[in-house]
Order: structure tokens, then C-alpha cells, then sequence
């Protein structure tokens, strides 16, 4: 079929943060590297996750040998339910990786049939003509490795998401000596990661917001509330030494936080002393100067723990005025409303809100590679040929260009999803194009495939119909001024009895809500289309579409 010819054909994650995927063929035997999501945009209305199209894979089930992850991050692992639903293969993983995998195939009863096999850094192994050897890298996740893949014509090298931290906070640092090895034998290409290409000079190690947060820890008065995202390990490692060290004790909050944290103690990754959890409900038993409140919800999502908080509408997490709330994480371009949202309503609260601000000293790094890292890694494996991967269309130009001019590697190719790049011993080219896109998924399930927006939508209103819930609110009280209105159209079961109780329902919605929350519109819009859609499907089993207005006067 290939006539002694490699085959890459990406799938996702090229052209786009997020949703990684990568397909290696040799004639009849196909590997695919990571299976990943992305997030919608705001303007795919009702989508909730995007995934990969793999039409390429399901044509060719019989020759995919294997599924390989190269780290646990939701934009490598997060798309492995929709595609293990038309592809029955291993996924091969370490062992973190794998345990966030079968939380996720758990939750979409898909567990049992499907066969995990855990890879160790070093530890070799065959599938078809490949031999895999997995090598340790740093992110801001543990247990990440890049992938050393030899072929029949030449070692393939795949970065996966990476930095060069040679002191992690678990110990485990970066591999440089087999990287080097590797270049000394000879490497055909080197797929990289191209997410930092913009940031001249290195990413500091992890361990370099220490100062910054001791600092922190040392002048907070009352409650501090931690915030980062639920897989940095490292950080919530970090933020737990330094509360045991600061006689704080710490209570865990948000499901994502919760469930992370449980993995990283099982596996090692934690070791959190006798004493220093507590449970959320015992916060208010201490003294404000002895909690750390470890929450999710860096980016402001709009029922996450950290915006329900700040909203006062938590059970447990109070913000008091004088309370610190620290953000140790980067703002997701996209993210930014939602989250300086989030932080108007913790100023509200006399909060001391501590983030990105370029404040000397760092409360956050970036789990990827700079420019002088991706220029080390190019020339401990003298690559043959390079692709860059993991990035918006510049991103992939600017790093061709950077592995090209330092006269390393002899052709640095740009590609994009849906190309197929063939490979010799002395040659590369692109020879064609295979399907490839978006698969938009509603609510998070396997089931609800949309093809195409409009489709969907036309599907979606002709079945369903859609409901209407107008609000009145006055935008300087936070009071809404009249009482609710439903209105539906093409929406079966639609009788008066039915909107007329949907309508008390929207009503009880805002009576529970505060005004602070009714004044936020994300926020009130959420809980509406949450309660109502509960409340419809309950009693007639419809899915409509729900689309709260919220008239400001």
C-alpha cells in the first residue's frame, strides 16, 4: 500500500490548541498517538466538547495496533470515550495517565471493555513494525513522557507536551541522557510541541513559584483560598508543603480538585502529612490564619467551586473580607470575562485577590517548552527532518522557521490536520490529503454527535423545539422587575399547565439566587437553563433548546 514509506497523518492539534491526535502508518499497521479534546468556542451554541473527526481511523479499524497517550491532560486524553466507541484498541498509558483515563471511561461505562496497559519510561515495547520506547519529560503534569518510535526507515521522535525541568518537585526530571543517546544513533524526524514558540529564553522549573507563594503564605492574615488547575500536581504539592509549614490546615475543594488529589496520594505524587486535611465542613472549627482552602475554578467557570464561592453561594468555601484568594494559573485566552468576573465579586468580598499581574516574583509557569528549550532538544537529536505540532497555524510557521535556520536538520515541513506526510530513509513529502475536521459533541456523551451546526441545530429545534425564559432584571438593584415569561414554540408538550409551572420554576431559580448572582449574567443564565432543562426532561422527556434572555433595564 505504502511501498517502504512512513506514513504521519495528524488528526487534530495541528492548526488548533487541543484536541491531539496523531496517526503513524507503516502498510497495514497504524499507531495513533494521543486522543484529545478542545473546548467550544463561544459561537458553537450547545456544544459542549469537540473532538477529532476519525473517519481516517474507522475506514482503517483492522490496522490501528494501539492508542499511545503521551500525558493526562484533557486536550491528549479527553476525546478517548467518543473514539473507543468506534475503535475497540489497547490504550497504552503510565500510570497516572491511566488513572485519569479510567476515571473518564468509567463515567462513560466503557471501562470494562476497554484494555489498558500501562507503559513505564524506558521500558520498550512492539506493536506491529514499531518498537515504542517511552522517555521521561516534564510538564506541568506528572508522569509525562515523550515517545521514541523506530520504524522501519528511522526512529520518529514525538515530544508530546513538554519542558526541560531538570529538578521537579517529584524527582523525576527530564531525560536528557536518552534524548542524547537517541540523537547519537540518528533520528529521522522530531514531531514537537510548539505551544511556547512565542517566549524567547527557558521556562523556570516548578519550583520557582515557591518564593513567591512562601511570601504569600507569611503575609496572609486570615483564610487563604488556592486556586490552580486540578492536574498541576506539582502546585498543589507545593501549596500543601507550604500550609503544613505555615500551620494552616487544608481542606480540598471542587470535584476536578478532589478527584486529582486522591489519584496523586494513591500514586505517590502527594505525600500530605497526618492532620493537615480536613474536612470542608470543619473550616468554619479553625482560625481563619490556620485554613488553606484548595478550590477549582481558576478560569471562572460558571458553576465551579470558586464562582459559586465567590457568589456566596458554596456550603462550605465563605469568602470574608480580608480572605486571600490566590490564582496560580495563566488565563486561558478566551477565559478572560469569565474570570476577571470572578474576581470583581471576590473584591466585592474585601478579598485580597492575587493573580497573573506581573507582580515581580511568579505565582505560575507554564508547563511548555521556550524557544531555547525547543532549540536544546533540536540539537540533542539532530533530527533529519522536522514537523511541528500542538499549535495555531503561526505558531507551526514561526517554529519551521526556527528549526530550519539553525542548520540542524535538513527540511523543516509545516502541516496541517488531514495531511498525509510520507517518509524514506532520505525523503519527505506530502502526498495528499485523508478526512479531517471537528466532531462537535452535546452534553458530553458518545451518543450526541453533531455532524454539522446548522444540522444540528435544524435536528435539534425540529424535535424539540426550543423555550424561551425572559427575565426582567434591573442591572443597578439586582432586582427583576416583573415575574418571569416562558415562551416555546415547536416544543411538544408545550400545554399551558407545563410553562406556566416551568415559569415557577425559573421564578424559584431566582428567588434561591442572590442579587449579586442575578446581576451576573453567566452565572443566573447557567442555573435557569440547569433547573429548567432538569424540570423538562423530567416530565416529558424533550430536550429542547433552552436560551435565557435577560432583558436589562
Amino acid at each position: 500500500m505504502t511501498n517502504g514509506k512512513l506514513q504521519i497523518i495528524p488528526l487534530g492539534g495541528l492548526g488548533e490548541f487541543g484536541m491531539n491526535c496523531m496517526a503513524l502508518r507503516w502498510q497495514d499497521d497504524i499507531v495513533v498517538i494521543d486522543a484529545g479534546l478542545m473546548f467550544p468556542e463561544s459561537e458553537l451554541l450547545g456544544v459542549d466538547i469537540v473532538v477529532p473527526d476519525i473517519t481516517y481511523l474507522i475506514e482503517n479499524k483492522e490496522h490501528v495496533r494501539g492508542i499511545l497517550l503521551t500525558h493526562g491532560h484533557e486536550d491528549h486524553i479527553g476525546g478517548l470515550p467518543w473514539i473507543l466507541s468506534e475503535l475497540n484498541v489497547p490504550v497504552y498509558g503510565t500510570e497516572f495517565t491511566l488513572a485519569y483515563v479510567e476515571g473518564k471511561l468509567e463515567e462513560h461505562k466503557m471501562l470494562d471493555e476497554t484494555e489498558l496497559i500501562e507503559m513505564m519510561p524506558g521500558g520498550r515495547f512492539t506493536l506491529g513494525p514499531f518498537t515504542i520506547e517511552p522517555i521521561r519529560v516534564t510538564h506541568s503534569l506528572v508522569d509525562c513522557v515523550a515517545l521514541a518510535i523506530e520504524t522501519p526507515v528511522g526512529v520518529v521522535v514525538h515530544t508530546g507536551d513538554f519542558k526541560i525541568d531538570l529538578s521537579p518537585p517529584d524527582g523525576k526530571a527530564f531525560d536528557l541522557h536518552k534524548f542524547a543517546e537517541y540523537g547519537k544513533r540518528g533520528v529521522l524526524l522530531l514531531l514537537q510541541d510548539s505551544t511556547n514558540v512565542d517566549r524567547q529564553g527557558y521556562t523556570p522549573s516548578e519550583w520557582s513559584v515557591k518564593p513567591r507563594l512562601d511570601e504569600i503564605f507569611s503575609r496572609t492574615k486570615k483564610k487563604l483560598f488556592f486556586s490552580c488547575f486540578s492536574s498541576s500536581i506539582y502546585r498543589m504539592r507545593i501549596a500543601m508543603d507550604l500550609a503544613f509549614h505555615h500551620g494552616r490546615k487544608v481542606a480540598v475543594i471542587g470535584r476536578s480538585m478532589v478527584e486529582s488529589s486522591e489519584i496523586a496520594q494513591d500514586l505517590g505524587y502527594l505525600d500530605i502529612p497526618n492532620g493537615l486535611l480536613i474536612h470542608p465542613g470543619q473550616i468554619a472549627d479553625h482560625a481563619p490564619e490556620n485554613v488553606m482552602v484548595l478550590i477549582s475554578g481558576t478560569q471562572g467557570e460558571p458553576m465551579s467551586a470558586l464562582s459559586r464561592a465567590a457568589v456566596d453561594n458554596h456550603k462550605h468555601a465563605r469568602i470574608a473580607p480580608g480572605d486571600t484568594v490566590l490564582l496560580s494559573s495563566r488565563v486561558i485566552p478566551g477565559n478572560e470575562k469569565s474570570i476577571y468576573r470572578v474576581i470583581d465579586h471576590l473584591y466585592r468580598r474585601d478579598a485580597h485577590v492575587i493573580f497573573d499581574d506581573g507582580h515581580a516574583g511568579l505565582i505560575h509557569v507554564s508547563g511548555h517548552a521556550s524557544q531555547e528549550e525547543q532549540r536544546l532538544m533540536i540539537n540533542l537529536l539532530r533530527p533529519k527532518f522536522f514537523i511541528p505540532v500542538h499549535g495555531d497555524y503561526r505558531h507551526l510557521k514561526k517554529h519551521a522557521e526556527i528549526a530550519q535556520s539553525m542548520g540542524v536538520v535538513d527540511l523543516a515541513m509545516v502541516i496541517e490536520d488531514g495531511d498525509v506526510v510520507e517518509l524514506t530513509r532520505d525523503d519527505i513529502r506530502k502526498t495528499g490529503t485523508v478526512t479531517a475536521g471537528r466532531v462537535c459533541i452535546d452534553s458530553g456523551s458518545t451518543a450526541d454527535v453533531v455532524e454539522d451546526l446548522v444540522i444540528r441545530d435544524r435536528r435539534h429545534l425540529s424535535e424539540d423545539g426550543f423555550v424561551i425564559p425572559i427575565l426582567t432584571i434591573n442591572k443597578l438593584t439586582g432586582m427583576v422587575e416583573r415575574q418571569p415569561e416562558v415562551i416555546s414554540r415547536g416544543f411538544v408538550g408545550g400545554d399551558p399547565e407545563l410553562i406556566e409551572t416551568a415559569r415557577q420554576v425559573v421564578a424559584r431559580t431566582l428567588e434561591e439566587s442572590s442579587a449579586e448572582e442575578k446581576a451576573d449574567y453567566g452565572v443566573i443564565k447557567e442555573k435557569i437553563r440547569i433547573d429548567l432543562k432538569r424540570y423538562i426532561q423530567k416530565n416529558t422527556s424533550r430536550r429542547p433548546l433552552i436560551m435565557p434572555v435577560i432583558l436589562e433595564i
